[in-house]
């Protein structure tokens, strides 16, 4: 055959799409289980990141608790997994499986949602920690946020997919993390969240009351997204919080 022809291109355009598909197929295949231990071993990893237990070591650390104990950690720190659906709520010990993304699709279909609430101890302090879901500046920001039964952040724990490096990329830097800490997600009885302020007049976040943190420069979009999200958390979970606060 005739290596210059067209007709030869063709063909051996389709053979690399076969070969390259099958392998891929085939790895695919192969990890698949791999793949799903790493997703199991993150999600787990940033649930108790945000309620403070990991290995940071310095004001500018991020650091998990290893992957090869994260598994005996979660067991010994979360002590109950809930999922709230509409008035019901059970318990399921692979709520931290769920997809918070496919749930929130599923509210726009009118559907009800099913919301995993994990239930932490550690130092002799309960921590509620909760799921969240939004959108940044290019695509998707997500993160989970530990608050006690008063409404007070005990931790937070952002990401994205593809937020710009230096700028909405910082949503999961130490510092930026750090300042939700203490932070009340209540303003007097209402439930206000917290929003991510450009020039707030509290660069070192000392005042905990006022539902703000400082913003990342340089990153407007990005942090009106974190605000919006952790709105709609709030607002996702308001019953649920306002049954701890009712507890006593």
């Amino acid at each position: 055959m005739n290596k210059e022809s067209n007709i030869y291109t063709v063909l051996f355009a389709c053979l690399m799409v076969v070969v390259v598909g099958s392998v891929l197929a085939y790895l695919a295949s192969a990890l698949s289980a791999k793949i799903k231990e790493n997703e199991r071993f993150e999600k787990q990893q940033n649930i108790l990141y945000a309620m403070g237990v990991n290995q940071n070591e310095d004001e500018g650390s991020v650091n998990f608790v290893p992957t090869e104990v994260v598994e005996r950690e979660f067991s010994t720190y979360i002590t109950e997994q809930l999922v709230i659906e509409g008035d019901k709520i059970t318990k399921d010990d692979q709520a931290y499986m769920i997809d918070i993304k496919k749930e929130l699709d599923k509210m726009k279909e009118g559907a009800t949602p099913k919301l995993p609430v994990f239930v932490g101890q550690k130092d002799g302090e309960t921590f509620y920690i909760v799921p969240m879901y939004g959108k940044g500046l290019w695509d998707a920001i997500w993160g989970f946020m530990a608050l006690d039964k008063d409404m007070v952040v005990q931790g937070v724990y952002f990401d994205h997919k593809a937020e710009t490096p230096g700028l909405g990329a910082n949503i999961k830097q130490r510092y930026f993390m750090d300042d939700f800490t203490g932070e009340t997600i209540l303003n007097g009885s209402n439930y206000a969240g917290i929003k991510v302020v450009k020039g707030n007049n509290d660069p070192v976040n000392e005042i905990k009351d006022d539902n703000e943190v400082d913003a990342l420069a340089g990153a407007t979009i990005t942090g009106n997204g974190v605000s919006a999200m952790i709105s709609k958390t709030v607002n996702l979970y308001k019953d649920y919080f306002e049954s701890l606060r009712n507890q006593g």
